[in-house]
């Protein structure tokens, strides 16, 4: 997932073992065609928001990096896990004109708001090739058609089920409800058919773009009130009020709440982020878990919601080539393994998941699956006024019972989010 208005939820360490892949990835670099040379004695910073386990796996990849690169030396610089002090603590050195930061750690809804202000580096000049990555990921780091951060690891929103109670995955949305009233009438300990993130916050934002694509919907600002947009948020809404599979209580609902339900084995359905996964679940859910696309009805394709981190480099810095030799470095296929191994993080590269992968999660083989699906956010300098529009409608429609609360409410919010992706950021 990508930071939220709170400290991140993370996977939990998956294995300890992934020092020697790192280290045997000393040498290897991302597959770029461009060659770059970095002079003697040089320091760049390299500023991450440092949460736990995370943090310690970036730092056994910089002791590497600095093996194999001996004239190159990384001073981490750890910020914040709360994405808003993280934020914050980036745009005072941006604005301030400091050459460091060299190279940052960011959000994947981040990069078109730096790249805007020019405080970003075009990566361009370094000819990477980006047809090696996912996709949508690519396209959350590319503004004006211009590549301005690397993906690192990708988080993809998607679907899990208890394979206990389903026996075979749903294929449309209206399978998940009847999949869904059919669990809770066989298995009375359920507590709700399906539960999801609709607090107001970011994570309300993912939860509907997982759902929208299966409605043939996208999230485009200049153009919110579509069929397909208020077709999902009508099914999430109908989901509270009308098949009632989900409880009123989702509306205070984060991602951790959402875990809680399905690890514990109180609902047959959850709609949420791979760390779920590497969770300690009830010995009910313990080798029961499924995790697939929101399956797509007529007319859409199969949903996921993209969350994950991206690498850019200061456009101040004094030191582009060695910063771009570490994104180089931190983004090739071994060091992405060994971290998705150690912490949980789903690399950003197919070329990542491999047999060693698998074989210490298999669930990564899923997640490679909901990554050729996962919709960026709306890629805008101003996501983040957009974002507060889009949760006030969400919000509204999911404290209004009434069958067309989604309807009204687009057409409501149209022109206001509309203006706000189209303004110039701070204005």
């Amino acid at each position: 997932m990508s930071k939220s208005n709170t400290a991140r939820l993370r996977a939990v360490t998956v294995s300890v073992g992934a020092v020697a892949l790192v280290a045997g990835a000393a040498a290897c670099s991302s597959g770029s065609s461009s060659t770059v040379a970095a002079s003697a004695s040089q320091t760049i910073v390299f500023a991450e928001s440092g949460l736990g386990t995370e943090g310690q796996q970036t730092q056994v990849a910089i002791n590497a990096f600095e093996k194999a690169n001996p004239n190159i030396k990384v001073s981490i610089q750890v910020l914040s896990p709360d994405s808003t002090t993280y934020l914050s603590s980036l745009e005072h050195d941006f604005i301030s004109g400091s050459s460091t930061p060299d190279v940052f750690e960011s959000d994947v809804t981040y990069p078109a708001k730096f790249a805007q202000a020019g405080w970003v580096l075009p990566l361009t000049q370094f000819k990477p090739d980006m047809s090696q990555y996912f996709a949508h990921e690519v396209a959350a780091g590319t503004y004006n058609g211009t590549v301005y951060a690397m993906p690192w690891f990708d988080n993809p929103e998607g679907l899990f089920y208890r394979t206990d109670l389903i026996k075979t995955p749903p294929t449309s949305p209206a399978q998940v409800v009847s999949d869904a009233e059919a669990a809770m009438k066989a298995d009375k300990s359920l507590k709700e058919g399906i539960a999801f993130e609709a607090d107001k916050y970011e994570g309300a934002i993912t939860s509907f773009l997982t759902v929208d694509s299966a409605f043939g919907g996208a999230l485009d600002p200049s153009n919110v009130n579509t069929p397909g947009n208020v077709a999902a948020l009508k099914w999430l809404h109908d989901a509270i009020y009308v098949s009632k599979i989900a409880p009123q209580a989702v509306t205070s609902w984060q991602e951790g709440q959402v875990q809680a339900q399905f690890s514990s084995g109180f609902t047959p359905f959850a709609i949420n982020y791979p760390f779920v996964e590497a969770q300690t679940a009830a010995p009910a859910v313990t080798g029961h878990i499924g995790y697939i696309p929101f399956p797509a009805g007529p007319g859409g394709t199969p949903g996921s919601a993209l969350g994950g981190e991206m690498l850019a480099i200061n456009a101040k810095t004094a030191h582009a080539a060695a910063a771009y030799k570490l994104i180089q470095y931190l983004t090739s296929p071994s060091v992405e393994t060994a971290r998705a191994i150690a912490v949980g993080d789903p690399p950003s590269l197919p070329s990542a998941y491999t047999s060693a992968l698998y074989g210490k999660a298999p669930y990564f083989q899923a997640v490679k699956t909901l990554n050729n699906y996962s919709a960026p956010r709306p890629v805008t300098p101003n996501y983040l006024q957009v974002s507060t529009d889009l949760q006030t409608l969400f919000s509204s429609v999911y404290a209004n019972a009434s069958p067309s609360a989604a309807s009204a409410a687009f057409a409501a919010g149209a022109a206001s989010i509309k203006s706000d992706a189209a303004a110039t950021p701070g204005s």
